[in-house]
């Protein structure tokens, strides 16, 4: 049997948890708006590169209307509405609880595409979203102590800022209508074309709001200094390049509900990097609900 989407998917997972830590660490030192800007020009560069020799256009001009329209829409919603949200996301609650609210994609990504493209839902699937909600709430809320509570009731409480939870569901539902978007839009089309043209409407998104924004300055800063541009570029490799284009792959190669299980473990994967580079401290709590929002993710689709 060829796996091609599975193994696709499971490297899609692994690119994402690099490129997710790459981004916290220069979001942190350069802006999240500036780093969403670079890391896709700097990511359509290695695209361009790539595509030139892989296909022999510099460009994606052999795409219909239709293609570029659907995916249009779909770059300027995954990357600029829910990647803003995302990064945002990063400085604010970090990159580990970010990924692990993104989680909530792969459902979401069913739901969208119940009404958008007549998918079933089936029980298993509403069981497995509450799973994954489960899980993430395990890890987010917390009650007030015997302490702080009233009248003999324990309030619960958000164990991160709700504004960066908030950032975070907004990537997951942008990742979400972006992916199906993309199913769509590139129907018999190139893959790594399809991303490319993805990427130009990020850009494009991202050029608009620097320009309204007055941003520009922030960004020509951001080109001197050395280690986040390192960290951006190395995010940019593994996001915007390999990790879009293999996701396509992917949902391509395999049904869209796998595929998209299998790219949701990046709440797991990112935990071991997360304690050895950034020294966070891990509760059992905390990888326990991790596990139960993969498990309920896995649950919806399989």
């Amino acid at each position: 049997m060829n796996h091609t989407g599975e193994f696709a998917a499971l490297l899609t997972a692994v690119f994402w948890t690099i490129t997710a830590l790459a981004f916290e660490a220069a979001s942190r030192k350069i802006g999240s708006m500036v780093v969403n800007l670079l890391r896709l020009a700097v990511g359509f560069c290695f695209l361009t590169v790539f595509v030139y020799f892989y296909r022999g256009y510099l460009l994606p001009f052999d795409a219909t209307p239709r293609t570029w329209f659907f995916l249009t829409i779909s770059g300027l919603i995954g990357f600029v509405f829910g990647d803003l949200c995302l990064f945002q996301a990063f400085v604010v609650i970090g990159a580990r609880i970010s990924m692990l609210l993104m989680a909530l994609a792969p459902p979401l990504t069913a739901l969208i595409g119940w009404i958008v493209l007549g998918e079933t839902l089936s029980w298993k699937s509403l069981a497995g979203m509450v799973l994954t909600i489960a899980g993430i709430a395990l890890v987010v809320l917390k009650r007030h102590t015997s302490a702080e509570s009233n009248g003999g009731f324990r309030k619960v409480k958000f164990n991160y800022p709700v504004w960066g939870i908030m950032l975070g569901l907004g990537g997951a539902i942008g990742q979400a209508a972006g992916l199906v978007l993309s199913k769509v839009g590139m129907q018999g089309y190139d893959t790594f074309a399809s991303t490319q043209i993805r990427v130009i409407a990020g850009v494009a998104g991202f050029a608009v709001i620097f320009t309204v924004m007055g941003f520009w300055k922030h960004a020509w800063r951001a080109l001197d200094k050395r280690k986040p541009m390192l960290q951006l570029s190395l995010g940019a490799f593994f996001g915007p390049f390999l990790g879009v284009s293999f996701s396509l792959i992917a949902i391509r190669h395999a049904d869209t509900g796998i595929a998209s299980t299998i790219m949701s473990i990046v709440p797991v994967l990112i935990i071991p990097p997360s304690i050895i580079l950034y020294k966070e401290k891990v509760t059992l709590k905390e990888v326990s609900g991790a596990l139960l929002a993969v498990t309920g993710v896995a649950m919806f689709f399989l």
